[in-house]
């Protein structure tokens, strides 16, 4: 029997879902890794590369994650976090206070949804899909590099969908910027104003602790060993601080000083409505600030809300059970080769085994197999609300983008996709794997780990892939050898553009030099063009064909 829409509203509030998005080797799985770490969901932490003998990191499963050390997958973790545990002892820290103000049954832990991104340019539209299940996002930027471009590409996504952003500067144990040339960085490049919640005590490559702005402490770190375990903090009033510091402690108080005379703390409606960002400073590979981060998140961070459906009707957290498949990943065990839909909870209670409806075909869903995931490891899942990520195993008939729900019907706008710019027909090595290309075709194509283009000129033996970038290519060859055992050819085509086209334009297309139709799984014509002068000149000489632009990467 499914909970009170009372209950519902309580677990909602009790829920903070974020991503992580940054530049690649920023450090965003390493702090995936630290956040469970203080979370204490694993006893010791990993690293890209095993950096200094450490074990890999949880959130990066696939062999080619862990030899190039970046992501190439977007990965769900959960865990529990306790409010009383994120507090400064002593330090009359936010979470305290609002605690102490709250009914017991609010103080319960709070369920944390972390969705670890693709930082590769070229798993945009991963991470893109991942941005549309999430309601916070945290913004890795490395102190040495500032804001890099695909950190900008991703903020310009969270800024559109009215995701609000905490801003963190990691691998402060490097040298790098000054905070003030970071802080102006951001607020002269996006319009953000970063809001620091801590000021750093010491230089960067000099990470010594954070000075709290709210309470006025200092948090010293100490080092462990790799880094691998949590860093010991010791907690000491300005006077204390000062004693120990010395000119290090003095100008973090200044920052801080000046910070507050041009109005840059904390104001939570500013920060909710995309105005203002909260900044925290750390080091993940040291465990430094991680802490301070994760209270920051269960703090600031809004509790899931309502979402509007394709008729523009908000479906209220509180209302029957509604979902959104974001993401569809296969090859997480080997040993199965089971394929797993991510679904982000929209409303309602969820109760393994209830038959739901799949409202892109109409027919009845059975949710018998349901998990939660933490990197590969999963566990069954019986109940969950509005927030939470659920893994549906086997879950055949659905694709990105797909509205599971119980009545009354409802079904959420779909989950675009972005122009391709790279191109390339592939092909089995040897035609008695056709069967196996088949299959391993059809199941990458429904996860989307690419576009998939087809017309009858070049039949179903080689399609054409269509990708954002080309390491989406690599992942497809590596995934068709180790999940399939079907070696492949991948040949590039000379196309560098497409555009939406329909049935009354695209036998004059076809006729052109340099373009080609073909028909996309979901049924949309895209007409390819060898480069931008191609697609000038058809324009100008046949200004009445259809030829729209799609979502770009950047956009």
């Amino acid at each position: 029997m499914s909970s009170s829409p009372e209950t519902v509203a309580r677990e909602v509030r009790r829920r903070r879902t974020f991503a992580i998005i940054s530049h690649p080797d920023a450090g965003k799985s390493t702090m995936t890794e630290a956040l469970a770490l203080h979370a204490r969901m694993i006893s010791e932490a990993g690293a890209v590369h095993g950096k200094a003998g450490r074990k890999s990191t949880v959130s990066d499963w696939m062999e080619m994650e862990k030899a190039r050390g970046i992501s190439v997958s977007s990965t769900a973790l959960q865990f529990n976090c306790a409010p009383t545990g994120l507090a400064n002892p002593g330090a009359g820290s936010a979470s305290e206070r609002a605690e102490s103000t709250l009914p017991r049954a609010e103080a319960e832990p709070n369920v944390i949804n972390l969705v670890d991104t693709p930082g590769h340019a070229d798993f945009s539209e991963d991470t893109y899909r991942v941005l549309t299940a999430v309601d916070a996002a945290v913004m890795l930027i490395d102190a040495a590099k500032g804001l890099e471009p695909q950190t900008l590409k991703l903020f310009q996504v969270c800024r559109h969908r009215g995701i609000p952003v905490i801003t963190v500067v990691n691998k402060w144990d490097r040298p790098g910027q000054t905070p003030l040339e970071l802080i102006d960085e951001i607020a002269d490049r996006i319009g953000l104003t970063p809001t620091p919640l801590y000021v750093p005590v010491g230089i960067a490559g000099d990470f010594r602790g954070l000075y709290d702005r709210r309470s006025g402490s200092y948090i010293k770190f100490s080092r462990t060993a790799g880094g691998a375990k949590i860093a010991p903090e010791e907690l000491l009033d300005a006077q204390a601080a000062a004693a120990i510091e010395g000119d290090a402690w003095t100008a973090a108080v200044e920052e801080s000083e000046l910070l507050s005379e041009m109005g840059q703390d904390h104001d939570e409606e500013m920060f909710l409505a995309g105005q203002t960002s909260p900044m925290i400073f750390t080091s993940a590979m040291l465990n430094f600030g991680v802490r301070q981060l994760l209270e920051a998140l269960v703090e600031l961070a809004p509790a899931p809300a309502g979402r509007a459906d394709v008729d523009g009707t908000v479906r209220e957290v509180t209302d029957p059970f509604s979902a959104v498949v974001f993401k569809v990943q296969a090859g997480m065990d080997s040993s199965h080769r089971d394929r797993l839909a991510y679904m982000r909870i929209v409303s309602g209670e969820f109760e393994r085994g209830m038959v739901v409806t799949h409202a892109q075909t109409g027919r009845p869903f059975a949710t018998k197999y349901a998990q939660a995931v933490f990197g590969r490891d999963r566990s069954t899942v019986d109940t969950a609300y509005p927030g939470d990520v659920v893994g549906l195993v086997n879950a055949t008939a659905l694709a990105p983008g797909d509205t599971l729900f119980d009545d009354p019907r409802v079904e959420f706008p779909p989950i675009g996709s972005f122009a391709p710019e790279h191109f390339a027909t592939l092909r089995a090595r040897t035609a008695g794997k056709y069967k196996q290309f088949r299959k391993a075709m059809d199941q990458l194509e429904s996860e989307g780990v690419v576009q998939v283009l087809r017309n009858d000129t070049r039949g179903d033996a080689s399609p054409v892939l269509a990708a954002v970038g080309p390491m989406q290519f690599e992942v497809v060859t590596a995934r068709m050898l180790s999940e399939f055992t079907v070696e492949t050819e991948l040949e590039p085509l000379g196309y560098s553009l497409a555009r939406r086209t329909d049935d009354s334009s695209s036998a004059e297309l076809d006729r052109q030099r340099g373009v080609e139709v073909f028909t996309r799984t979901d049924g949309a014509l895209l007409a390819l063009f060898s480069d931008k002068w191609r697609l000038q000149f058809v324009e100008k000489e046949h200004p009445d064909l259809t030829l729209e632009p799609l979502v770009a990467a950047a956009d």
